[in-house]
């Protein structure tokens, strides 16, 4: 433990049903090697490794999802009983992790002596908003959308310290103008040992991989177009589950039953290293909802350079034809044509290796412990 560093409490939101909590579990372990801490958080089950790990206490059993009534009355409880909870807890430091928009409880800590600090993981008015106009009028959802936004805003205001993953998040989410309490330097960090290179890059095929949601926020049509585009010697692997996986296995039915394209679905975290070891090329044509996508980092971690739309976080660790390759235009054709000029790009295989070096030096657990640190030794003094 480092004396300097005041206990810590982690705020969190309430997840979806079995989700097990990563980035949690990656700040926590993070934050656990400098001080004290303990978990407040809302539907956790009860083999989470998070609770494993660590002193956790739930605020709440519901999870975030649901009918947008039920998600907004659920918005105000969950910040009543956090409140409740705050006012009890002895820790003197409050970080709210991507529960940047939860004011009265942000207000109630300061209040009460707490020094706040808020971490959000994304553009959270944003994304809700392209949840919402699923459910809703446009029109309604992008109003209550910014009411989020308004609500962010005054707790960026209140808060003593904001952290974010990288200098470009913190420009994408208007955290900048805060540059007198902000540490824009807070990545977590990768396993280095867990992702690492187990298939040597030439010698993996010409396959091309996409991790993550099948949701809106991943620009999932347009991946579907661009595979009916490609070269009939290139493969693409959707990995991951969502409400967009029966369109794309409809969409793309006479491709999978050609072996051009696999959608294993949902994988286990120990088999998410097996996966990106195939790919030779990682896409993420993310909406700007993103904060800094670990499936980014865990891919460049074993080798495996993204094509990644530049939100938020993305440019200061995708470098382009150095550590990976920019994502300029969201166009079907566009994108076929320049994954496979990818693929036969004579640089890519000293790509991949920067790509690893970079996670090495900069996103280890090591690393990641030495920023916090610094960035909680000015906290505490605060």
């Amino acid at each position: 433990m480092t004396s300097e560093i005041d206990d810590v409490c982690i705020v969190t939101q309430p997840g979806g049903d079995h989700e097990e909590k990563s980035h949690e579990r990656d700040l926590a372990r993070i934050l656990s090697e400098l001080t004290s801490i303990v978990v407040l958080t809302a539907n956790i089950g009860d083999e989470s490794p998070l609770r494993a790990e660590q002193d956790v206490i739930e605020y709440s059993s519901r999870s975030a999802g649901g009918h947008i009534i039920t998600e907004l009355v659920q918005f105000v409880l969950n910040q009543l009983r956090l409140c409740r909870s705050l006012v009890a807890r002895e820790e003197r430091i409050v970080l709210f992790f991507g529960t940047t928009s939860y004011l009265l409880p942000i207000i109630v800590a300061r209040l009460v002596g707490k020094q706040v600090v808020l971490l959000p993981r994304g553009d959270v008015a944003l994304s809700v908003q392209l949840r919402w106009e699923r459910q809703l009028p446009d029109q309604l959802a992008r109003f209550l959308a910014q009411c989020v936004s308004t609500l962010e805003e005054a707790g960026y205001r209140t808060a003593h310290a904001i952290i974010t993953y990288t200098p470009s998040m913190a420009e994408t989410l208007g955290a900048d103008q805060y540059d007198d309490k902000l540490y824009p330097h807070g990545a977590r960090f990768i396993d280095t040992d867990e992702f690492a290179v187990q298939t040597p890059f030439e010698d993996r095929g010409r396959t091309v991989g996409f991790v993550g949601r099948l949701d809106v926020e991943k620009q999932i049509p347009v991946l579907v177009e661009m595979v009916k585009h490609l070269p009939d010697d290139i493969r693409i692997v959707f990995v991951g589950d969502g409400e967009y996986r029966t369109y794309l296995e409809e969409e793309l039915s006479e491709e999978i039953s050609a072996g051009k394209v696999e959608v294993p679905g949902w994988v286990s975290h120990d088999e998410v290293s097996n996966q990106y070891n195939r790919f030779r090329l990682l896409l993420l044509p993310s909406a700007e909802t993103e904060g800094l996508p670990t499936t980014v980092l865990e891919g460049m971690a074993c080798g495996t350079p993204s094509y990644a739309t530049p939100v938020s976080g993305v440019p200061d660790v995708v470098h382009n034809e150095e550590t990976g390759f920019i994502m300029h235009q969201v166009d079907s054709t566009v994108l076929a044509d320049e994954v496979t000029a990818i693929l036969e790009s004579e640089e890519i295989d000293d790509i991949s290796r920067a790509a690893r070096e970079l996670i090495e030096t900069e996103y280890s657990f090591k690393a990641a412990v030495s920023r916090y640190e610094n960035i909680l030794q000015e906290i505490s003094l605060k």
